[in-house]
């Protein structure tokens, strides 16, 4: 992968993202119509912005409904202005280097295209930790979301659908929380097959892992996938950050999946997002009596989802004809959706040809031996998995 110059418009991007709040809708305006270099100047007070661009970004404001948040340029310059003796571009991108990370732009080899959806919204730049590879397009991206303080039913969902989805070569997306999202990153890892098999965006600087308690899960997603920010190192994850990045895990994914949410929960706000752009929404239902399946149900009352229940059904969302799913071997979906995330790892684990102990396997899947032994019970009846001489490989219905 080519590495980026650190030219001209890579450290106005990079200022501008301390200087302005994601979705900042004037400053988006200014940096399209002026660019990111003279957006800088103006928005820093060494340019000065005639009359004409001023009517520019009230017409684009308008044409994309920000009208009403648009107060002149005088206005922005002012909400601009205490930020300015924070900007330094050159210690926030050294700040990357040292961890690994980059700053990537909309015309860098990285920059995810399906992001230009957006419109105005799309965001001045990412942030980024991970692999140095361009994220998958947005048809073989699913978002799942959900609660944070998830139950062990949606956290049960949340694992089998995330590893199903990673072994067929999907891309998991998610914002990096407690809950549902960690259950769905760290499933995605264990099930991931392709490049970046799990993508967490956070709300916050990627230079600290947020929340703590994720740290270690965040950094495998870091050395497996990806984690990415619209906010510069050091960024708090304000509860206005959290909101406004909902609009990016929408926008990366062809299907944003709600597993299990409150009446209230952020997780519709990322399920409106994905609305708006016109992409597919899949609720999970839950029990009638449970308050963590509530905002699932209203978004299937209300009729801006489609339920959901299984990784067949998520992907048939993301490509309704068929034609451009992942490939995957035939057979392999219709008898291994219905399996628990224990026995997809068992059967992931189970060699082809040779055959193994319970005790090696053990090992292999990261299982207890009762568990295994009762996983193979329920593989050797569905064929996926076949006994010969003590030992243990896989059965014909897997091939």
């Amino acid at each position: 992968m080519k590495e980026p110059a650190i030219d001209a418009e890579r450290l106005a991007r990079a200022a501008l993202s301390r200087l302005m709040e994601p979705q900042d809708a004037a400053g988006l305006a200014l940096v399209q119509l002026a660019g990111a270099v003279d957006a800088l100047g103006i928005a820093t007070g060494q340019l000065k912005a005639g009359p004409e661009l001023e009517r520019e970004i009230t017409g684009l404001l308008a044409d994309n409904g920000s009208a009403t948040s648009w107060a002149g340029m005088a206005a922005a310059l002012k909400r601009w202005q205490p930020r300015i003796p924070d900007l330094a571009p050159e210690r926030d991108l050294a700040t990357m280097a040292r961890l690994g990370g980059r700053l990537i732009i909309p015309s860098d080899d990285l920059w995810p295209g399906q992001l230009a959806d957006l419109g105005i919204q799309e965001p001045i730049c990412l942030w980024w930790r991970g692999q140095e590879q361009p994220l998958p397009a947005a048809d073989t991206c699913i978002a799942l979301v959900g609660s944070r303080d998830s139950t062990s039913y949606g956290a049960a969902v949340t694992g089998d659908l995330a590893y199903s989805l990673a072994q067929r070569g999907f891309t998991v997306v998610s914002g990096g929380a407690y809950g549902i999202d960690a259950h769905a990153h760290r499933a995605a890892l264990a099930g991931g097959s392709g490049a970046v098999p799990t993508i967490a965006v956070m709300a916050g600087g990627v230079d600290r892992f947020y929340p703590s308690g994720n740290e270690d899960l965040l950094r495998a997603v870091c050395n497996q996938g990806a984690v990415l920010a619209e906010v510069p190192p050091g960024s708090a994850p304000t509860r206005y950050r959290f909101l406004q990045r909902n609009r990016l895990i929408a926008a990366l994914s062809a299907v944003t999946v709600v597993v299990e949410a409150r009446w209230r929960s952020g997780a519709l706000n990322t399920a409106h997002h994905a609305e708006t752009l016109g992409r597919a929404v899949g609720a999970v239902p839950g029990s009638v009596h449970s308050a963590n399946s509530a905002g699932c149900h209203r978004l299937l009352r209300d009729g801006g989802a489609v339920c959901v229940t299984d990784a067949a059904e998520v992907a048939e969302l993301a490509s309704p004809s068929g034609a451009a799913l992942p490939e995957q071997r035939p057979g392999r979906a219709q008898v291994q959706d219905g399996l628990t995330l224990e026995d997809l790892i068992l059967l992931d684990a189970l060699p082809l040809r040779s055959t193994t102990s319970v005790e090696k396997l053990s090992a292999v899947a990261g299982l207890g031996v009762e568990s295994v032994r009762a996983g193979l019970g329920r593989l050797g009846l569905l064929g996926l998995a076949v006994s010969e001489r003590g030992g243990w490989k896989r059965g014909k219905a897997s091939a």
